[in-house]
């Protein structure tokens, strides 16, 4: 599907493409654009998600990838694009907003959704390559809100971008929302006593006593990574990952074909933390792997073992990232409880434009409430900060 760009385009001889499969593009042309370092924007990650029944109307998510070529045909330009007939596995909640079209008989759905499906983690949106045109990014935006008008949704919406692209997004017209998460930075620890070390002594003994727990219960860990998991690993962690999923009422989207298909395209991308006792694997923690960060995605569960969560979720890859030298871990979306374990309030970024500009008036005021009360929720979580400054021991 082609669509012409409009008319503030300098370079004529550049086109959009609108893709609905992304195997339509070639993966080392995608994966050119400086994808690599996120995990989940790859194309072997989008691709399984496609090709392994995760996407679809069935949960809501349809291809609508925009893509921009030279005269060449050369691709240097792609942003992911779905459109969406429901606001699940987005983490940027618009549930009230749907809600409030519908009391005024107006239809929220479908919209446009930038974001990898089902991954609260902020990365690039607007992947261009190195020999791209300076007005790449702009070209981007233009073409995904010229879809938008051309398809007549009721919105457009990028999520969890990157400052640059939300300050780009801002002003070309879009509105701008930030969020909260909890992130743990690894200041050069040489190991897990020296990031502990850095911490009070009272939150310095609760992990510990947490750690002693686990490991006193009989519980021990494996580590895998795409290599080293096997076929039997993959379906325990599948099993687990739905029975968590089905005991809390969600679906759960992801296949367990698309974690094998991921295992066997990008296997140093992903990282499968499994808790055996007894000889059987009782929990596990799945996570994708960057270039410096590591992102906490899945945890499924089949017995409860007191402090368990918090030693595969959180400590187990906090001595991963100390290990191989990432600089950060991303746990996943919300969770206070992730303070007192070092992970700290960081700030995140969407852009949203709506068609209906009464109700674009109405959300941009509620924006800039929401900001407001999102900087006081971020300064009260920092006022927890586990970590030793001189006034704290």
């Amino acid at each position: 599907m082609r669509m012409g760009l409009s008319s503030t385009n300098t370079d004529p001889s550049m086109r959009i493409r609108i893709v609905e499969r992304i195997a339509e593009i070639d993966a080392r042309s995608w994966n050119a654009l400086g994808a690599t370092p996120y995990p989940f924007l790859r194309h072997e990650f989008l691709a399984a998600l496609e090709e392994e029944n995760c996407l679809g109307e069935r949960y809501g998510w349809l291809p609508r990838h925009l893509s921009l070529w030279d005269a060449d045909d050369r691709l240097l330009g792609a942003a992911p694009l779905y459109l969406k007939f429901n606001s699940y596995g987005e983490f940027v909640f618009d549930w009230a907003w749907a809600d409030a079209y519908e009391r005024n008989g107006l239809k929220y759905y479908p919209k446009l959704v930038s974001a990898p499906p089902y991954t609260p983690a902020t990365g690039p949106k607007l992947l261009i390559h190195p020999d791209a045109p300076t007005d790449a990014p702009r070209l981007l935006m233009a073409a995904g809100l010229e879809l938008a008008q051309q398809m007549e949704v009721s919105s457009l919406h990028w999520l969890f971008t990157m400052p640059g692209e939300t300050d780009a997004l801002e002003a070309g017209g879009l509105m701008r929302r930030i969020g909260c998460q909890f992130h743990w930075q690894n200041q050069g620890y040489e190991d897990f006593d020296a990031f502990l070390a850095t911490l009070t002594s009272a939150k310095r003994k609760n992990i510990r006593k947490e750690r002693k727990r686990v490991a006193e219960s009989g519980i021990r860990f494996r580590l895998l990574d795409g290599k080293t998991a096997g076929d039997r690993d993959w379906a325990t962690f599948h099993a687990l990952y739905e029975s968590t999923f089905h005991r809390r009422g969600g679906i759960p989207t992801l296949s367990l074909d698309f974690f094998r298909s991921i295992a066997a395209t990008m296997p140093e991308g992903v990282l499968l933390v499994m808790a055996d006792y007894g000889g059987a694997a009782v929990a596990a923690a799945f996570c994708l792997v960057g270039e410096d960060t590591l992102y906490g995605r899945h945890w499924g569960c089949s017995e409860q073992f007191d402090k368990l969560h918090f030693e595969a979720c959180y400590y187990q890859g906090q001595e991963f990232c100390i290990r191989h030298g990432l600089a950060r871990f991303e746990p996943g979306a919300q969770g206070e409880h992730k303070v007192p374990r070092g992970f700290l309030p960081t700030q995140t970024l969407s852009a949203h434009w709506l068609a209906d500009e009464r109700f674009g008036r109405a959300i941009a005021q509620h924006l800039h409430h929401e900001r407001a009360g999102m900087h006081e929720y971020s300064r009260e979580m920092q006022a927890h900060s586990p970590y030793r400054t001189p006034e704290t021991t």
